[in-house]
């Protein structure tokens, strides 16, 4: 099976019209049925069903969709490093993102490198430390933000300098909003939104015994989303400071809980992968 051919399976599975992905990859028609065909039987299973004007995916073809995007990514991947192993002034940087504030750190690191080696390129995937994690393991990504403590014997880290600060997000006009700290007695009742690994991990360690009377009402990757059901109404927001539009015109407030509640942040890497010279570069921008 070539990287080619799925590149060619990729492109038909995305444009659902054969024509249309040839145009894309530059090749015949002919030539694409021919390999999709190949591929097909190579596999020993049907991966589209093709219909007058369009073409749509088997569930085997949906499943080859899933591990070939992987596949492909990570060949781009290895490409992009060999060119760039004798680039002095670049490279390519690949990094999963976490949601935090304390991510302008980082960028700001990235913007001392950027300085110092223009042809630096990097390219961002966000999501929550489960996500981002995933990839990393899979060797999709060079670096990762977790917020979370990393497994030492897995990884190797660095502390970001400064932690997220928890909090409640509400409507500006809840009667909570009086109140200049939330107490985990002022959610009982209440129809709560966070993250999964939020709720489970930093939610229930601060709550303790009174998690128990907590009632999660709906769970998100992204705070921004769970805002926009907060001011509806439908709810009420944990999650870090500074994630959430809350300025006078957003009719939204945020106010920390108490005890504090804060999560580190750590940039980290499989211990024992080996790293591009830009990535060891970028490691030393980030111990400063």
């Amino acid at each position: 099976m070539e990287i080619r051919t799925l590149r060619y399976f990729l492109a038909v599975a995305r444009e659902e019209n054969m024509s249309h992905a040839a145009e894309t990859l530059h090749v015949t028609q002919p030539t694409l049925s021919k390999a999709l065909k190949s591929l097909e039987a190579e596999l020993g299973k049907k991966l589209f069903t093709r219909k007058s004007f369009s073409i749509r995916l088997t569930e085997e073809g949906v499943l080859l969709r899933d591990r070939a995007e992987h596949l492909v990514d990570m060949a781009d991947k290895i490409e992009k490093e060999f060119v760039s192993l004798d680039d002095i002034t670049g490279g390519e940087l690949y990094l999963g993102l976490a949601e935090s504030c304390q991510i302008r750190f980082l960028a700001s690191r990235i913007k001392d490198l950027k300085e110092r080696y223009p042809n630096l390129h990097y390219h961002i995937t966000s999501g929550d430390t489960e996500q981002v994690a995933d990839k990393l393991n899979r060797g999709l990504l060079d670096f990762a933000v977790l917020a979370e403590t990393p497994d030492d014997q897995k990884y190797n880290s660095i502390e970001f300098p400064i932690p997220d600060i928890w909090g409640l997000v509400m409507r500006a006009d809840d009667p909570l909003a009086k109140k200049k700290a939330i107490r985990v007695s002022d959610l009982k009742g209440l129809p709560l939104f966070c993250s999964g690994q939020g709720w489970i991990h930093d939610i229930s360690s601060w709550a303790g015994e009174d998690m128990k009377d907590l009632t999660l009402e709906g769970s998100f990757r992204l705070s921004y989303n769970a805002s926009l059901f907060t001011k509806e109404g439908l709810g009420y927001l944990l999650t870090f400071d500074g994630l959430v539009n809350t300025s006078e015109e957003s009719g939204l407030v945020f106010r920390p809980l108490k005890p504090t509640l804060t999560t580190k942040l750590y940039l980290v890497w499989n211990k024992y992968q080996v790293l591009t010279p830009i990535a060891e570069r970028f490691i030393s921008v980030m111990s400063r």
